[in-house]
């Protein structure tokens, strides 16, 4: 157990640094930003290269919603979700930790939203809480149904990460202007403590959302695609 949540310790790490580090600290920055479109391939590239690294030790979920699909799916024990949830979030928290060391370094530089998630004044475009709400539990949905199909028994060998890591990055592409995108609780708590726009207080919709699109995912899932 211990190789398998320091695995999800590590991806999760690797997937709220160079993500919302991409956001931090690449998308805005003058003349070369990488804008919108790099943040969401930012977040995809890293689920990718994480799946491939550690997805053999752990299965590579780096996200409490994932885990949660996973077990009403039952492609995981029930007995190991907190466990999972628990090494998600310390991992998302320590890189969101180094990442507020780097990005201070700056002169001026304050931390602002620091990626976190919102909606209403935290949303980049100004959404509300409904667009916000099921944006989120649609398209966390959405992620779930995917990797169970890229990962069921049949499906192309050594693909599953390259499907999961596209479907993440047309997941930011959407949603980055409603939600600033969460699908992923344990992203939305790492940034939220650094944040200066009051995110802690919207938190809740970001573990709420996912969650049930989760579920509604592995339901959809179970009930109407499986290949039995």
């Amino acid at each position: 157990m211990f190789k398998r949540l320091s695995a999800e310790f590590l991806g999760t790490f690797v997937l709220v640094f160079g993500g919302c580090g991409s956001a931090v600290l690449a998308a805005g920055f003058p003349d070369l930003g990488i804008g919108f479109a790099g943040v969401s391939l930012a977040f995809g590239l890293t689920v990718l290269a994480m799946i491939y690294a550690v997805g053999n030790v752990s299965g590579g979920h780096f996200n409490p919603a994932v885990t949660l699909g996973l077990a009403i799916a039952n492609r995981f024990e029930w007995s190991d979700l907190v466990p999972y949830w628990v090494a998600q979030v310390i991992g998302g928290f320590a890189a969101a930790g180094v990442l507020y060391l780097v990005a201070s370094g700056q002169p001026g530089w304050t931390p602002g939203g620091f990626a976190s998630n919102g909606f209403g004044p935290n949303s980049p475009g100004g959404f509300n809480l409904l667009s916000a709400l099921v944006i989120e539990v649609v398209l966390t949905a959405i992620f779930i149904i995917v990797i169970l199909g890229a990962t069921q028994r049949g499906a192309p060998a050594g693909f599953a990460a390259i499907a999961i890591g596209l479907t993440l990055t047309l997941i930011h592409l959407v949603s980055i202007p409603v939600t600033n995108t969460s699908v992923n609780p344990a992203r939305s708590t790492a940034v939220v403590l650094f944040a200066q726009n009051g995110a802690l207080g919207q938190l809740w919709l970001f573990w709420v959302a996912p969650l049930v699109g989760a579920a509604l995912g592995a339901v959809i899932w179970d009930q109407a695609l499986e290949n039995d």
